[in-house]
């Protein structure tokens, strides 16, 4: 299976954790990493380009670390673009049959987002797993890191979920 892990975070420079679980990453063969902060740091995406990439994947990841209950910036752009691409252009059908899965990673504990607040983790998450969903993905239920510190990364964990 070709894993295409598309993954995004708004302080990249600053990074420990999530530079540590790419790290990992790159030890699986079938793993192709897209760090999106690196690939636009203007913002501008490439539509084609990002089509291509897609159509080599079986499964598509999004990695990043929750800030705000949702996505970086550049990953909700990604989206809007390639997304709305994809449905109104020539191939709506490009996703049909590809796995989705949302691996992130959260500064809080696990019980942050257990819905006591009034959302859960797969809530907040659901604009995004429903969006792949609509294009024909079957989504994976998402993991998360909680308490994410380079430290204590369960990076086997994390590399079975990858590839599963």
């Amino acid at each position: 299976m070709r894993i295409l892990l598309l993954f995004s975070h708004t302080y990249w420079t600053d990074s420990k954790v999530n530079k540590a679980l790419l790290e990992s990453a790159k030890t699986l063969e079938n793993v192709t990493i897209h760090n999106l902060s690196t690939a636009y740091p203007n913002g501008t995406i490439n539509i084609e380009s990002e089509i291509t990439l897609l159509q080599k994947a079986d499964k598509i990841i999004f990695q990043f670390p929750l800030f705000w209950f949702s996505t970086p910036a550049i990953m909700k752009e990604w989206q809007d673009r390639i997304l709305t691409h994809i449905l109104y252009g020539k191939n709506p059908k490009l996703l049909a049959h590809k796995k989705f899965g949302i691996i992130t990673t959260a500064g809080g504990d696990e019980t942050s987002y257990d819905g006591h607040h009034g959302y859960n983790l797969n809530t907040l998450l659901s604009p995004i797993n429903y969006a792949f969903s609509y294009c024909g993905c079957e989504v994976q239920e998402a993991y998360c890191i909680y308490k994410a510190k380079v430290e204590n990364l369960p990076t086997q964990e994390y590399l079975l979920r990858l590839q599963a």
